[in-house]
């Protein structure tokens, strides 16, 4: 079936109708739950006083937003504004060594955050890889890279290390093992980069500018070597048209983003709720349902609002960094399925396509995700919740190629060709609710708990069948089909554009 099977406009106006009535009902639910329990002992601790003056408390059992958006958001504006300053004037007025004030800004603002030992911490880690990158051996920079990024993630080193930097304020942790984490796979990504260079070496110089270019440091996205290199050396420093209008609109976006994330957050309970597992076993399936659904989609807002914000800083310095994660609910395909689209291009790159190649062969598909999940594994912390994360989002990505493969032969094959691409899509597109439920029940585990997903996949599949389960499946076709159709239409119009490019 090819991309472009389309079907009839009434029958995706009814798709539509089913989707947007069944997103209001659920999320009705989710909404007079979150009302009738504003004031349950149990949340106490995280539904906080918020606007007195329409009687709502506020969810803040997210850490990291609420750090990042109330507690040190004038210390991150502060920092992050000096580095576009100071970047600006260099821009204007020595354009070539616009990297090396990048990196001085960088290192100054890492001392002055975490202090000397944390920066001597990560100076030495990186001489460490940058002496390995210097053999060219990419089995050897891969061993290296992995054993110092698992002295982050593995105790007793992970303690030890952290012990050398002193401070208490809240932040220190998330801080400390963000920048530790996505140095170690800024340094693999140098060094493997280096292997492929045929003649001499990059200097340690160029690992020190990479490394430390400020917006990136902490909270990410990875832009691999080869990009970052590439793109901060140009000296001739030119916008494209209509380029700052752009970035002016996503500024934007990412600022009324956070405005009605901290509307919704007074409305909607999400993230508290599955705390309590004697209150979830009261919800209806509904609210269950529009509850997993709607923790995955604030995820994506989350690392959406930070990685955008984050990209627009390095848009201003003339980079091309990684794209935000593709929204939760335009995902059907384990393949597609990431909330961070830097880290997915570094594993991609370095360890999915490079064993998997064409991703064709069902062996060395199940050797690249193998891979891949245990250097995710080991970046996200080795615990029970990230082992069993993995194992099924690993299941899920060789499950889709062995249904295909399976479905390739005859008389599977024979049927869908005598089928209408209409037909074949609609088959297809009840095998995409299938995947995306089970999508969304894999990244629940680790986004809230297992015993969470658990009670979720119980009631939508066994207690709440046929009624429930048969509904919610149906429902998601229809926002599968709608999906389809959107790709649909990107298709059509990247081939006119081709077609255009190429008169």
């Amino acid at each position: 079936m090819g991309i472009k099977a389309a079907l009839p406009s009434y029958e995706l106006g009814l798709y539509a109708l089913v989707v947007l009535c069944a997103v209001v009902y659920s999320g009705h639910d989710v909404f007079e739950t979150s009302r009738e329990s504003m004031n349950r002992k149990t949340f106490r601790e995280n539904i906080r006083p918020g606007w007195h003056y329409f009687g709502r408390k506020m969810d803040t059992a997210d850490f990291e937003w609420a750090m990042w958006f109330t507690s040190f958001r004038n210390f991150i504006l502060f920092a992050l504004s000096g580095h576009i300053l100071f970047g600006k004037i260099c821009a204007m007025t020595a354009p070539q060594h616009r990297s090396v004030i990048y990196m001085v800004y960088g290192v100054a603002a890492v001392l002055g955050t975490m202090g000397g030992t944390y920066l001597m911490i990560i100076l030495a880690h990186c001489l460490v890889l940058y002496t390995v990158a210097l053999v060219k051996q990419k089995w050897l920079c891969f061993v290296a890279g992995l054993c110092s990024l698992a002295s982050f993630k593995v105790e007793p080193f992970s303690t030890w290390q952290n012990g050398f930097v002193t401070g208490t304020f809240d932040l220190q942790d998330v801080l400390f093992y963000g920048g530790t984490g996505f140095s170690i796979m800024r340094c693999m990504s140098f060094a493997l980069e280096n292997c492929e260079r045929k003649e001499g070496n990059f200097s340690i110089f160029a690992l020190l500018k990479y490394n430390f270019y400020l917006p990136f440091f902490f909270f990410g996205p990875i832009m691999t070597f080869d990009r970052f290199h590439d793109q901060v050396h140009v000296s001739d420093l030119q916008r494209k048209q209509n380029e700052m209008w752009y970035i002016r609109l996503h500024a934007l976006v990412h600022l009324a983003a956070i405005a009605a994330v901290d509307v919704f957050f007074h409305f909607f309970y999400i993230l508290t709720i599955p705390s309590d597992m004697k209150f979830v076993h009261r919800l209806s399936d509904w609210a269950l349902a529009g509850l997993a659904y709607s923790n995955l989609v604030y995820d994506w807002v989350k690392a959406a609002v930070m990685f955008g914000v984050i990209n627009t800083i390095a848009r201003l310095d003339h980079l091309d960094p990684p794209q935000p994660p593709k929204c939760i609910t335009m995902l059907y395909v384990f393949a597609e399925t990431h909330f961070d689209r830097g880290i997915n291009d570094w594993l991609c790159k370095y360890v999915y396509d490079y064993i998997g190649e064409d991703h064709n062969n069902i062996l060395k598909e199940l050797l690249a995700t193998i891979s891949t999940f245990a250097v995710t594994t080991l970046w996200l912390g080795p615990c029970e919740i990230v082992y069993i994360w993995s194992v099924c989002n690993c299941f899920g990505l060789n499950f889709e190629l062995w249904v295909q493969k399976f479905f390739q032969l005859q008389p599977f094959a024979g049927l869908e060709a005598k089928m209408s691409e209409a037909m074949s899509r609609r088959i297809r597109g009840f095998f995409g609710a299938a995947n995306f439920w089970a999508i969304v029940l894999y990244n629940i585990l680790a986004l809230n708990s297992l015993d969470f997903a658990i009670i979720v996949a119980q009631r939508i599949l066994l207690a709440g069948f046929p009624l429930s389960t048969l509904s919610i499946w149906f429902i998601t076709y229809c926002g599968v089909q709608l999906i389809k159709e959107r790709e649909r239409i990107l298709a059509i119009l990247e081939e006119k554009e081709g077609k255009e490019k190429g008169e």
